[in-house]
């Protein structure tokens, strides 16, 4: 091949990828207006309009138990997981080696030995620094282990999507659904004191065997396996499956980014931003709205509705994402919106409660990577009781927390404003 020829087939090439480089890095993202007048939350049609925009069936929610902090959801966990019968499902975008990691593995590998069917989906990303080998006890003892999206050359243009689900399905009838994974980052490990700020809720009945529905659609691309076992679906399959008028109700609502950028997470949340009459409530550890959410949250301001948000302070694992998200907390006190920022501990609920009805707990954050990369699951439940229990911890936060000001805003160090900036470039893809 002519030299000339060579470099420009190379120089055309680079062109070429730092386009699509910065393609990834500055496309922007969809809008999500929405203009029609909507129900007010505590109605049958905030429901139903809900479970059709988001193509969620409604499922009677039972008892919804909350576990504050991993001391406890940990311990509910792993006491669950020693009388499954049947089936034991987990799936975790963080799975870190441990005393937490190695109890639960322990847990995992006695019901395998016992002839439970064990299955476990780990995100290869998230779970990086986690080796193959660590599994080894449980796939001997008959458990299943499977790697999302592994690093191999044909998964690289898929690369960015990541499972971020943290979820565990026993028997099909039992479900465990928030943020947190597999690690002593909540417990705290040598000083207890540091143990992260979580919440985790477990279902049971219909809302469970919604979570199982998207453990299997990670199985099938992980393993290339579809379960459709009967038995782990005994709710699905009885025949007073339909749940009963008097009983709380929720949905499942599992998201994964279309071809198009679309997501069933982030049209839920958008959509119940936009219902609210009274108040929002939303607990994030990584908050980095659009403009969209940045609009409908002052829009919610204008129309009486109070809005706080509690976020983390100083103690955050991502600093980078910590400056990029202070730097639209401008626009959203000026609206009005209160922030708090949590003192004690890294803050890595992640909650949303509106009009003391609505509640959504799960994995996804208040950033793009979880509205249009990431696989993610959500329980989002109507009832007064559920929203009236996550608020008290709410407000629990709220007191460890500091205030933050308009004025204290504005006066931020040039160095914060050197490293937003530059965090910005980073923000398609936190």
């Amino acid at each position: 091949m002519d030299v000339s020829l060579f470099h420009l087939s190379a120089l055309a090439a680079t062109i070429v990828l730092a386009g699509l480089f910065l393609l990834v890095l500055f496309e922007p993202g969809l809008p999500y207006e929405i203009r029609s007048a909507l129900p007010a939350c505590p109605t049958h049609e905030s429901l139903g309009l809900v479970a059709a925009l988001v193509d969620g069936p409604v499922l009677e929610a039972g008892p919804v138990e909350v576990l504050t902090n991993g001391t406890q959801f940990y311990e509910r966990m792993l006491e669950d997981i020693k009388h499954a019968r049947r089936s034991v499902h987990l799936e975790a975008y963080i799975f870190h080696p441990g005393r937490i990691g190695d109890q639960f593995l322990q847990a995992l590998a006695e019901r395998a030995s016992a002839g439970v069917k064990v299955r476990v989906i780990v995100d290869a990303i998230g779970s990086l620094e986690t080796p193959d080998r660590y599994f080894g006890r449980l796939r001997k003892a008959g458990g299943e282990v499977q790697w999302y999206q592994p690093i191999r050359w044909h998964t690289l243009k898929r690369f960015n999507n990541r499972t971020h689900r943290e979820l565990l399905v026993i028997d099909g009838e039992t479900g465990f659904a928030g943020g947190a994974g597999i690690s002593t980052w909540w417990t705290g490990g040598v000083d207890a004191a540091l143990a992260w700020r979580d919440t985790v809720v477990r279902v049971s009945g219909p809302l469970a065997a919604g979570l199982q529905t998207s453990f299997v659609e990670n199985w099938l691309e992980s393993k290339g396996e579809v379960l459709a076992d009967r038995g782990d679906f005994p709710y699905c399959l009885a025949e007073n499956a339909s749940p009963r008028a008097s009983a709380a109700r929720g949905l499942v609502v599992t998201s994964a980014p279309s071809a198009g950028k679309a997501t069933r997470a982030r049209i839920l949340f958008q959509v119940l931003l936009a219902s609210a009459r009274e108040s929002v409530l939303i607990e994030c550890p990584y908050f980095l709205p659009d403009r969209s959410v940045i609009r409908e949250l002052a829009r919610a301001v204008r129309r009486g509705v109070s809005v706080e948000i509690v976020v983390p302070g100083v103690l955050n694992n991502h600093p980078i994402a910590r400056r990029a998200s202070r730097r639209r907390y401008g626009d959203l006190l000026a609206s009005g919106v209160g922030l708090f920022e949590y003192q004690p501990a890294m803050m890595h609920a992640k909650i949303l409660i509106v009009d003391r009805v609505w509640s959504v707990v799960g994995s996804t954050n208040f950033d793009n990577r979880s509205f249009g990369l990431n696989d993610e699951v959500n329980l989002a439940i109507q009832g007064a009781e559920l929203a009236g229990r996550l608020e008290r911890d709410f407000r629990v936060d709220v007191a460890a927390s500091r205030a933050v000001s308009l004025e204290e805003w504005q006066q931020r160090s040039p160095g914060e404003r050197v490293l937003a900036a530059l965090g910005a470039l980073l923000e398609r893809n936190q």
